[in-house]
């Protein structure tokens, strides 16, 4: 039974890294890379547009005259790309400007469509250029957000589109606790006024308002979208969705790829309490209409010449304003950085509904969430996440210790009767049937549980996983240093064995077929030498080939998590090293023999050969 024992500890292992390792890292690797050529074959065939021409189409009715269609359709290929500075240029914009957020606000269009994320940077250099959220139409990747309102079929009222000028009433940037005006008059009774705010951290607050001076009443429909034009580079990690996004009523989390549009077409939803838009991995634009509003909600996709374009949307109530009276619509826009307590922060303060799934917890949501404010609460009181991440890893061991002092007291035992198991064996030779039943009873006198020995690693591998899904995903993790020359727990270990640490100046990845193997940095190292002593713990396996599997898993696991998150190799390290010293412990005061400096001394000392 110990065979059975170390069979199954070595396939459950194995195949877990072996197709954990494909489908998290080597498919996605090869297919980001695919996507990313063929989104620069896309920009080179598409034309970005002109300076002041519109990319939406007008609001189109549906046939029986009732029912409003939202902006944001493309209509005309542009014809050449503009640099941003360029693109802003061209249209005349109020600034913002908070703690948080740099950026403007077109009057051309009203729309939010200049947006930096000043607390952020594109690398661990903090000289480097801040991650810019949302774009304007002209330039290779235009991303924004508008709204408005439009009407229903067959009506002829006219209402600002992608070409109206805004006038801002006064003069200033949009600040915390400043809010700016915009107005337009249609010239044929109707004034629309647009007044927007902002807070300290990433929303925006927009009232539209209309006045009647007109003698008919007018309905109107208010609508908001969120367009991105151009198929993004996305990780390419299918424990990471990237795309389109929303909660919405009782049809839950909705989650579109942006493959997954693109087969789709159009998604439409009609709801109440919900919110959609756009989300990268570690940024977000949402649109967030009150959690009452009844929403014709839409996820859509269409094109601007060879160019993909990508909408979220919805459309409220219609509203009907009376000569003399004046009509208003709220909205609200989340634009900027995914961080934990941020999002947790809106969702309570906002009601919305569970909006802290616009960071991707995954399936193991229960362990993975839990898991980090733990891990960030411990951040707060040391002042690094690779502490953090240790000060867990130990916490996690003392939890299920009672576990563990079980699991290996019954490894202890059945170390002690490896004589009388010997034994068994070589009485029943190949009659296998006869000897497990031996066993078996032996297993039951001395009181063994064969399996206990999986029992530490079924617990550490959901631990593994959510602990990987909270360094992959969470906003905190990223650029997060440790010490040393690990700058950024959430990348890879940026030292290589293969290029001797940096004294060779070439880059080993880029062999053909081998390439993503080729990069070994010193912390995986240190985690497969760990992982060689915990193996080394126990004696080899009687069977060679059970041997010979665990002899290599080490170098497999190393070579295997070389490419992971520096945090999470360190804390499989930690853990294994944790492991170590826990299992000498516990084993040692069941009697049993710690045979690993005899196990490691046998690796170097070639037996004699008997005579």
């Amino acid at each position: 039974m110990t065979d059975n024992k170390n069979t199954i500890l070595a396939i459950v292992l194995s195949a877990l890294v072996l197709i954990g390792w494909q489908y998290f890292v080597g498919m996605p690797q090869e297919k980001a890379r695919q996507e990313q050529l063929q989104q620069q074959e896309q920009k080179q065939a598409a034309q970005p547009q002109q300076p002041g021409q519109p990319v939406q189409a007008p609001p189109q009715g549906a046939p029986n005259g009732q029912t409003p269609q939202v902006p944001g359709g493309p209509t005309t290929a542009p014809a050449t790309s503009l640099s941003r500075a360029a693109a802003l240029a061209a249209s005349p914009r109020v600034a913002i400007k908070t703690d948080s957020l740099e950026g403007s606000i077109a009057l051309k269009g009203g729309r939010i469509d200049d947006l930096a994320l000043i607390k952020f940077r594109e690398t661990v250099d903090p000289k480097s250029p801040p991650i810019f959220l949302l774009s304007p139409s002209g330039t290779g990747d235009p991303f924004y957000a508008e709204f408005g309102w439009t009407t229903g079929g067959g009506s002829n009222v006219k209402v600002p589109t992608a070409d109206t000028v805004w006038t801002q009433s006064g003069s200033g940037a949009l600040a915390v606790g400043k809010p700016v005006t915009l107005t337009w008059d249609n010239g044929e009774g109707l004034e629309f006024r647009r007044t927007i705010a902002v807070d300290d951290k990433y929303v925006f607050t927009l009232k539209d308002e209309v006045v009647n001076k007109g003698g008919a009443p007018v309905t109107l429909y208010p609508y908001g979208l969120i367009s991105r034009h151009g198929t993004p580079h996305t990780a390419g990690y299918y424990i990471l969705h990237e795309g389109l996004i929303g909660v919405l009523g009782d049809q839950g989390l909705q989650e579109y790829t942006y493959k997954n549009i693109d087969d789709k077409k159009t998604v439409n939803f009609d709801v109440t309490n919900g919110w959609l838009g756009i989300t990268d991995k570690y940024w977000a634009a949402t649109l967030l209409p009150d959690t009452n509003a009844r929403l014709k909600a839409r996820f859509s996709t269409g094109t601007l010449g060879t160019l993909k374009t990508y909408q979220t949307d919805y459309l409220l109530d219609a509203v009907t304003v009376a000569p003399g009276a004046t009509g208003a619509a709220d909205a609200r826009l989340f634009a900027g950085a995914k961080e934990v307590a941020v999002v947790n922060d809106y969702e309570k303060q906002l009601k919305l509904n569970r909006f802290d799934l616009l960071i991707d917890w995954g399936w193991f949501y229960f362990i993975t969430k839990p898991l980090f404010m733990v891990i960030d609460y411990l951040y707060r009181v040391v002042g690094n996440f690779g502490v953090a991440i240790l000060i867990v890893t130990l916490l996690i061991k003392l939890i299920f210790f009672p576990l563990a002092s079980k699991s290996y007291a019954s490894m202890a035992k059945m170390k002690a009767v490896q004589p009388q198991m010997m034994a068994l064996r070589e009485r029943y030779g190949d009659d296998k049937v006869k000897q497990q039943q031996a066993l078996m009873e032996l297993y039951k006198k001395e009181k063994i549980n064969p399996l206990a020995g999986c029992l530490p690693i079924a617990i550490q591998i959901p631990v593994f996983f959510s602990l990987y899904k909270v360094l992959f995903v969470t906003l905190e993790m990223r650029h997060a240093p440790f010490f040393g020359w690990i700058h950024d727990l959430s990348s890879p270990d940026p030292t290589n064995l293969f290029t001797l640490f940096g004294l060779l100046h070439y880059d080993p990845t880029v062999v053909p077929v081998i390439g993503h193997f080729l990069h070994l940095g010193l912390w995986p190292l240190i985690m497969g030498v760990t992982m060689w002593l915990q193996m080394k713990l126990n004696p080899a396996p009687p069977d060679p080939t059970q041997a010979m599997i665990f002899n290599w898993m080490p170098v497999i696991f190393t070579f295997m998590l070389a490419s992971f998150p520096a945090g999470l190799v360190i804390y499989w390290a930690w853990n294994n090293s944790l492991s170590v010293t826990q299992q000498a412990f516990i084993m040692s005061r069941h009697g049993a023999k710690i045979e690993l400096w005899d196990n490691i001394k046998a690796v170097f000392v070639r037996k004699k050969p008997q005579t």
